[in-house]
């Protein structure tokens, strides 16, 4: 299992430095969407700057011009991106498209997405499909339980990451469980008084 460190909510300056300071140390680096919506496509640069040895993950939160958003996310240096599972298919499959054509990957945001929506998109076969828990809810996320749900029901979907509170504890549950390919984790790692220490110890637990 890889481990996804999320960046959000602060000023570019302390994002890149941030990420240089976890180039090397987390599988990938995630730039958030706050990031991307304050500083926009440029910043992406300055990031994938300092990351030589660490994929990034931009995430656009794609709803619509898909492909357009896609080769520009991709241009400006992401590896991953994210288009929302709530998207229309013509949307998803245009954001399909340019990342099998780029040679780089897609997410898909599941927040909100009802079961059938995610039936119909199964044939993405090389895509992610995150689980995804909001930030604004008030109940806390069981992420082991959440991805035992999700591969009975559509146990063809092979690529699962999932995000949403994830501590220290959950990671390893799901790196036990050994059903899902990326955890993704923010602020236990970044707001943590040492993040390279945090980041080390979750790298550690999923192993």
């Amino acid at each position: 299992m890889k481990l996804q460190t999320a960046i959000d909510r602060i000023s570019l300056e302390e994002a890149v430095k941030l990420a240089q300071a976890l180039n090397g140390k987390t599988d990938i680096l995630e730039m958030g969407t706050s990031l991307v919506k304050d500083y926009g496509n440029l910043a992406i640069e300055q990031i994938r700057a300092v990351l030589p040895d660490t994929e990034l993950l931009v995430d656009l939160k794609t709803i619509d011009e898909g492909a357009y958003e896609f080769r520009q996310g991709y241009r400006y240096g992401g590896d991953i991106l994210t288009v929302m599972g709530a998207a229309s298919y013509d949307t998803l499959q245009a954001c399909y498209e340019v990342a099998q054509e780029q040679q780089k990957t897609m997410m898909i945001d599941l927040l909100e997405v009802t079961d059938e929506k995610v039936a119909q998109l199964t044939a993405f076969d090389q895509a992610i499909f995150a689980l995804h828990h909001s930030i604004d809810r008030k109940d806390k996320l069981d992420a082991v339980a959440s991805v035992k749900t999700f591969h009975q029901q559509f146990p063809t979907i092979k690529r699962l990451a999932i995000a949403g509170g994830i501590d220290l504890k959950q990671a390893k549950g799901l790196a036990e469980q050994g059903l899902t390919e990326i955890v993704i984790v923010g602020s236990k790692i970044t707001k943590a008084e040492e993040p390279l220490q945090a980041v080390q110890q979750f790298m550690e637990g999923i192993q």
